[in-house]
């Protein structure tokens, strides 16, 4: 999916079990990159796009995925929009939802305590080897070594929508060019592919999407504003500082 993706399986179970999940785990995301790349040409998701491939005989995943981009436009008044760039792009919200789906399926495989990474978009559930809650460090927008916020908690979804790698490329689709105002923004809730899809639609209002985020059930936030302002849930499940 053109980014970075790592598993941490934290169970207690045979070594051969683990290297089986972690294989159906990144099969699943190959599978997804195959289906839904919009670099690729021979994609499903391109093929369907320039018009060779009938709705009717698209697959049961691009069908699903399509019909909530389509309930998620209008959860965030049209600024999610898998047409913002004037071509099918889902990208913000397959990402998280691929990543949503591997994570249930590792639970529903007696693997509840793991942490998948997929480019930034986290789902952590249960608890680390060490018994700890897991900790996930929000990225400073200016600084790629450091964290902003380190967050903590066994049952996390979190997505950042950004633009310190690809500069201000969020499309406002009212408007029709990159939205300006926010440097990052991250959404915590219990889905990773909602999470994924608000956290691009805030970015995609700008500095108005703070007001918004503020209106959300079930979903906190971290916002980084173009000015360096950095503001948060008071619910937000921030990890404590290390003692000393």
């Amino acid at each position: 999916m053109g980014t970075a993706i790592s598993l941490d399986l934290a169970d207690d179970l045979p070594v051969a079990t683990l290297h089986e999940l972690a294989e159906q785990t990144f099969g699943w995301l190959r599978e997804v990159d195959a289906r839904f790349s919009t670099y690729r040409e021979d994609s499903e998701l391109c093929r369907f796009d320039r018009g060779e491939l009938p709705l009717a005989e698209a697959s049961a995943d691009l069908r699903a995925v399509l019909d909530r981009c389509a309930d998620l436009w209008r959860e965030t008044d049209g600024f999610f929009d898998a047409y913002a760039t004037g071509r099918l792009d889902p990208s913000g919200y397959v990402k998280g939802w691929s990543a949503q789906v591997a994570s249930d399926r590792l639970v529903e495989s007696g693997a509840p305590n793991h942490c998948l990474n997929a480019g930034g978009d986290v789902r952590i559930r249960g608890r680390s080897a060490t018994g700890e809650e897991w900790r996930i460090g929000v990225r400073h927008p200016w600084d790629p070594a450091a964290t902003c916020l380190v967050l903590a908690g066994t049952d996390l979804a979190i997505a950042t929508s950004g633009v310190y790698e690809r500069g201000h490329h969020v499309v406002d689709p009212r408007r029709g060019v990159p939205a300006q105002g926010l440097r990052s923004v991250t959404v915590v809730g219990p889905d990773l592919g909602v999470a994924d899809a608000y956290a691009t639609a805030a970015v995609a209002m700008g500095p108005a999407g703070i007001t918004w985020l503020d209106q959300l059930r079930d979903y906190r936030h971290a916002v980084v504003t173009d000015g360096a302002g950095l503001l948060h849930s008071r619910t937000l499940p921030l990890a404590p500082p290390p003692p000393g």
